[in-house]
C-alpha cells in the first residue's frame, strides 16, 4: 500500500502526524511525501521535510490514496492550485483526504459538489469559486467518510487518521481501540480551562 501525502509550506504537523506514524509504523503503508512544485517545506512547528517528489506529478496509478495536510496557505491567494491531481485519483477510484485548510483545495476541484463532506465551516467552503456543495456538507467534529473521500475539520486528526485507514481497508477492531486511546482525553467531559473536581 502507497499514499502520497502532500505538505505545504507552514503545514499543520499534528493533522496527518497521527494518520502518517500509524500507517507508515504500525501498518507497513509506503508513504510518499510531496509538496507544490517539490519545494522543501517547514511545518508550523518548525519541522523542515524534504519531499520525494512534486505534488503535480503525482499519478494515481502509482498510489491508493492521496491526502492532504492543513496550513494557512489554502486560506491564502497563493493556494497550490491540485485540482487535476485531485480529479485525476478521485476518478481513478483512490482515496482522497483533507483535512482543515485542505478541503478548500477539495472543493475547488468540484469533487465535493456530489459527496457528503465536513470542513473548518461551511462559511470556509462557501468562499471557494465554483463550490456547489452546500447541501452535502454536514456540520459535526468527527473527521466525514464518504465513499473513498474523507473530510475533516483541523480539530478532528483522530478520527481523520482512523477514517482514512479505513476507507484505504485497513480499519480493523484493533486499529479502532488503538486510536480509542488518542481521542480519550476529550471524551472526559472535563473542560481543559476548569480546574479538576477534588
Amino acid at each position: 500500500m502507497r499514499i502520497a501525502i502532500v505538505l505545504t509550506e507552514d503545514f499543520a504537523d499534528w493533522e496527518c502526524a497521527l494518520l502518517m506514524a500509524t500507517a507508515r509504523a504500525d501498518l507497513g503503508v509506503d508513504l510518499i511525501m510531496a509538496s507544490p512544485g517539490g519545494t522543501v517545506v517547514t511545518s508550523r512547528g518548525g519541522l523542515c521535510i524534504t519531499p520525494h517528489l512534486p505534488a503535480e506529478t503525482l499519478v494515481p496509478a502509482e498510489f491508493d490514496g492521496l491526502v492532504l495536510c492543513g496550513g494557512p496557505i489554502w486560506e491564502a491567494a497563493a493556494a497550490p492550485d491540485l485540482s487535476d491531481a485531485i480529479r485525476a485519483f478521485h476518478e481513478n477510484g483512490r482515496v482522497v483526504a483533507a483535512i482543515c485548510g485542505a478541503t478548500l483545495a477539495l472543493a475547488a476541484s468540484g469533487i465535493l459538489d456530489a459527496t457528503e463532506h465536513t470542513a473548518n465551516s461551511a462559511a470556509s467552503l462557501s468562499a471557494v469559486a465554483g463550490y456547489q456543495g452546500h447541501g452535502r456538507y454536514r456540520d459535526q467534529p468527527r473527521a466525514l467518510r464518504s465513499g473513498r473521500v474523507v473530510t475533516a475539520a483541523g480539530t478532528a486528526p483522530v478520527s481523520f487518521a482512523a477514517e482514512v485507514l479505513a476507507a484505504l481497508g485497513l480499519g480493523s477492531k484493533e486499529l479502532d481501540a488503538y486510536l480509542a486511546l488518542y481521542a480519550g482525553e476529550h471524551a472526559t467531559g472535563v473542560n481543559a480551562c476548569e480546574p479538576m473536581p477534588p
